[in-house]
């Protein structure tokens, strides 16, 4: 049903109107029709003033072809409903059937055009379509004119001059047609120029023909008749005009290029406002499969893998570009070019586009309300935001779009006249022009703010005449000599200026530094004095400048991350604060400088996400990669753990949070990346070979579990520790899988196991994941890889060293099957929980313990015990030491073993701290002790991790922990005393 307009007709454009249905209705009568008026629905007359009122373009079609009027609306109803997918190129197709010339072909297309450009201004002029609605079948027409233009003169090109062929595959070659800008982003408007760029799969030549040509040659012809049939102008009007010119080298370059020549180009001398209009780019004709190649081909130039914060300066240049040509011509009125128009928009989305969607494929978006959607869900926009961006947006565009239907021009220039203001404004739904304009103007001022919160220069938020930064552009730039230089560092508070004035000028006469090119210099040249400004600023100004000139070098060739830290003053105070507090965190971040995009949010810097939302995290980040791209997965596996780690660490600096959230967040973090690294080796595993088959001959089902040990099983992972796992499966060895590559059972876990282990150790550009041990796998290093629970279980039962029970204690199901966990937590409380020998049992703790003080620990003491003599003189190991950290888990783990055969409950908990608690609830060691005990554990580990932040070892001063150290020594002694 047309929606009517909320205010009536006004007065002054009723003689309009009337002119224009006199002249329909003279034209009707003259046809012969007026018998057939009738036939028309009276929907059709209602809405008639509506359209006539919004558009001479349709009166003018009307009263050219008065029959239109029928074939729209009473043969089939086309001006009330919308096209289902793929009717338009029906429609056309069966138009074109009968066509055999040149002239005939241009004018089939032009009046199937005007006829469709009418029906989508009635309904859109109507309100029965969406805004996007009509862009998308604006769109479909235009796809649909250029695939079945160019079909034609293939066709004809192909009998007359002969097939294309490629020389390398020896197959026909088709053209593929690239559409850009609006249309390859389905947002065609009513009156907008198709933005194209031809290319072809390979070089070869023809062959059937009189002579050869070369494919390009070939190409060529096709490309410029296409462009004919579109955009030449008949006594019928044209079908959409055709712009060229952002193929390579504009109107001086080729008008077809091959695949190679694309790629080549663009690697070498594509420029940033070439990647911002490739974002849309669509394959909209010819072959669909080769133009999928090329876009794979093309994308790691529009796309880059590292936070590219260059675009914004590229956007920026952009827009200034545009604001002059506003100015000089007068286009503060253009609803798409002017401030708060619709390019700005596109701009806000495409600028994040460019920066974050090399390794957020979300972005890789081409609508607009899609892209800002995701900028809404993904974090990088609030949605508040985001609404009225996407409200503006479609305001705007329905703005434009009155705009263009008046006499289906080229324009998103707002009218000076009254009569056109008076249409634009009560088609758009207002009572006049006055109060239009108003809405516009507060939609055109809240894009406006947006824009200028995503584009805009840092520098221009600094009210100061003179910037603090600027100051130190002499020292930099080699201005000051080394007296100046070391004078004005110590007037900024640096404890050792000449120390600081060697490390920047050893920064700036070094091999890395020289070596830049142009580009990359000159940010580094923008960043220092940056730097060394809010350095001055810091608590510690030395010790913040020493640990991040190691980065600045690090990424001296990859000047992105630079241009990051200068667009974003509080991510580089945010750095300086990390890199003083730990020299790990700068360490890493030098390392591997790709997680300095989480220091862009300080709110989510400092707190981290809870296990759930970490899996649900990760697991979306690897939806958005094709499932085939293990390279891109692995690269993802490791960013999501460095900026985790990340987190974790800047928030535990912070003091937000206590050492056992550290752990227990950095053993989720553990998790949540073993769940998805058996998911990509299974499903890899299963592509390549099959499924393998369970001993009960159905087919395994991911029977299969990654089994924790050490901090990792025990919830007590620190920054840098390795993993101890064991892999076991529930399959039949020497059963086949059923792909066409079958493998016996035992080989196919085997290579699962090998697989998972690659994908956490591989050394990739960023690094490995985690370093695996898995020696306390039954045998150790002389054992299988992966073991059958049943295997698994005759071990325990039968031929496992009371210090691999010891282990079990710490054992628990990280990830993978529930059936085998329940398995393994079955035999797991079997094993620990059957009777012992306490007299036999302590010995063997005892001696295995003394065998590890022997190798690992600072000093051997008589017994065990330490004076405070030694205590003064000596390291303590916080691990190794007697009444260390190995010290507690030794008791803890021999007192399960002794005694969960009385009390089962022990055997709940994998960590030291709850299994104290449930000693100390049965009763079988005294609470103060328990509590003894677990202060220290907590000191240790506390201790040990500030030693890990700050790159030191493991020990501390001897007198540092005494108390904690002599308690620890007395309950050994009360628990596992020494029968020497």
């Amino acid at each position: 049903m047309p929606m009517t307009p909320p205010f009536p007709l006004p007065d002054s454009l009723q003689p309009l109107v009337a002119h224009h249905r006199q002249q329909w209705l003279q034209a009707v009568e003259q046809a012969g029709l007026v018998p057939r008026l009738a036939e028309l629905d009276e929907r059709f007359d209602r809405s008639l003033d509506q359209v006539l009122a919004g558009s001479d373009f349709v009166a003018e079609q009307l009263r050219r072809d008065p029959e239109m009027a029928w074939r729209l609306e009473a043969a089939e109803g086309l001006l009330w409903r919308p096209l289902r997918q793929g009717e338009l190129n029906e429609r056309l197709c069966a138009e074109l059937a009968e066509v055999a010339t040149e002239d005939d072909l241009l004018k089939v297309l032009r009046r199937f055009r005007n006829r469709h450009q009418v029906r989508l201004i009635w309904r859109d002029l109507t309100r029965q379509a969406a805004t996007m609605e009509t862009t998308r079948e604006l769109s479909d027409l235009a796809d649909t004119s250029i695939e079945q233009a160019y079909q034609w003169h293939y066709r004809q090109a192909a009998d007359s001059i002969g097939m294309p062929v490629g020389e390398d595959t020896g197959s026909p070659q088709h053209m593929v047609i690239l559409g850009m800008g609006k249309l390859g982003a389905q947002e065609l408007n009513l009156s907008s120029d198709i933005d194209l760029i031809f290319a072809y799969p390979e070089a070869g030549e023809t062959q059937g023909g009189r002579r050869s040509l070369s494919n390009q040659e070939f190409f060529i012809r096709i490309g410029q008749r296409v462009i004919k049939a579109l955009d030449a102008v008949t006594v019928d009007g044209f079908v959409f005009r055709v712009d060229m010119r952002l193929r390579p080298y504009g109107d001086s370059g080729a008008l077809v290029f091959s695949f190679d020549a694309l790629e080549q180009y663009y690697q070498s001398q594509g420029r940033d406002w070439e990647r911002y209009a490739m974002i849309k780019a669509r394959v909209v004709a010819g072959d669909q499969a080769a133009g999928a190649e090329l876009q794979a081909m093309l994308k790691p130039f529009v796309y880059r893998r590292y936070l590219d914060f260059a675009a914004i300066e590229a956007l920026r240049s952009l827009k200034l570009m545009i604001q002059r040509e506003v100015q000089r011509k007068g286009l503060q009125d253009n609803v798409k070019l002017g401030s708060g128009g619709i390019r700005e928009i596109e701009f806000i989305g495409q600028a994040f586009q460019l920066i974050h969607g090399g390794r957020d494929r979300s972005l890789q978006q081409r609508p607009i309300l899609s892209v800002l959607d995701m900028l809404a869900n993904n974090g990088y926009l609030p949605d508040v935001a985001v609404d009225e961006l996407k409200g503006a947006y479609l305001f705007l565009r329905d703005t434009e779009h009155a705009l263009q239907a008046l006499d289906d021009r080229q324009t998103q220039m707002l009218p000076i006249d009254s009569q056109s203001q008076a249409r634009v404004g009560w088609i758009m739904g207002f009572a006049g022009w006055a109060e239009f304009y108003a809405a516009l103007e507060q939609q055109r001022l809240r894009v406006a703010h947006h824009f200028a919160h995503v584009i805009a220069d840092p520098d221009e938020e600094d009210d100061e005449p003179t910037l603090p930064y600027e100051r130190w552009q002499p020292l930099w730039d080699g201005t000051l000599d080394a007296e100046q230089a070391t004078e004005q560092l110590a007037e900024a508070g640096f404890a050792d200026a000449p120390a600081a004035w060697k490390l920047v000028n050893d920064l700036l006469h070094s091999g890395r530094v020289k070596a830049m090119q142009r580009l990359g210099r000159d940010r580094l040249d923008v960043f220092m004095p940056r730097l060394l400004a809010m350095a001055g600023e810091h608590e510690h100004p030395d010790l913040a400048l020493e640990r991040v000139l190691p980065l600045v070098e690090a990424v001296a060739r990859r000047s992105a991350y630079l241009l990051l830290l200068t667009e974003n003053p509080g991510a580089l105070r945010e750095l300086l604060v990390l890199c003083a507090a730990s020299p790990w965190i700068a360490d890493q971040i030098a390392r591997f400088p790709v997680v300095l995009d989480e220091l862009l949010n300080a709110g989510r810097l400092y707190r981290p996400p809870e296990p759930q939302e970490l899996a649900d995290e990760l697991r979306q980040q690897l939806l958005r990669i094709p499932e085939d791209d293990l390279e891109q997965q692995m690269e993802a596996l490791r960013y999501f753990k460095r900026a985790h780690v990340l987190r974790v660490a800047a928030s535990e600096i912070a003091g937000s949070l206590p050492l056992m959230k550290v752990s227990d967040y950095l053993t989720w973090i553990a998790e949540a990346i073993l769940q998805q690294v058996l998911q990509l080796a299974w499903r890899e595993m299963v592509q390549r070979h099959g499924r393998p088959q369970r001993v009960d001959g159905s087919r395994c089902e991911l029977d299969f579990i990654i089994v924790g040990y050490g901090k990792v099983g025990g919830i007590e992972l620190g920054h840098g520790s390795d993993l101890d796992l064991v892999f076991i499966h529930d399959g039949d060895t020497s059963a086949e899988t059923d792909g066409e590559r079958a493998i016996d059972g035992g080989r196919f876990f085997t290579r699962l196991g090998q697989r998972i282990i690659h994908i956490l150790n591989a050394n990739t550009t960023s690094g490995a994941l985690y370093e695996v041990d898995m020696r306390l796998r039954p045998s150790g290093d002389s054992g299988l890889l992966v073991t059958s629970l049943q295997a698994f279980a005759r071990y325990q039962r039968e031929e496992a060293w009371t210090w691999e029970h010891q282990a079990l204690v710490r054992a628990r199901v990280l990830s993978g099957c529930p059936r085998l966990a329940k398995g393994f937590e079955a035999l797991r409380g079997e094993v620990l929980g059957r009777e012992r020998d306490g007299t036999a049992l302590a010995t063997e703790v005892r001696s295995m313990r003394e065998k590890m003080r022997v190798n690992l620990a600072n000093k051997k003491t008589d017994g065990g015990r330490a004076a405070s003599a030694w205590d003064a003189e000596h390291n303590f190991s916080l691990k190794h030491d007697a009444g260390g950290i190995v010290d507690i888990e030794f008791m803890v783990q021999y007192a399960v073993l002794a005694w969960s055969c009385r009390h089962p409950e022990l055997l709940r908990y994998t960590d030291n701290i709850r299994i104290l608690d449930g000693l100390r609830d049965a009763g079988l060691i005294a609470a103060s002790d328990v509590q003894q005990l677990q202060e220290a554990y907590k000191a240790y580990r506390a201790a040990a991790h500030r030693l890990a932040l700050q790159k030191q070892p493991g020990s501390v001063s001897g007198d540092q922990l005494h108390d904690y150290r002599q308690g620890v020594i007395r309950i050994w002694q009360q628990i596992l005393p020494d029968r020497s």
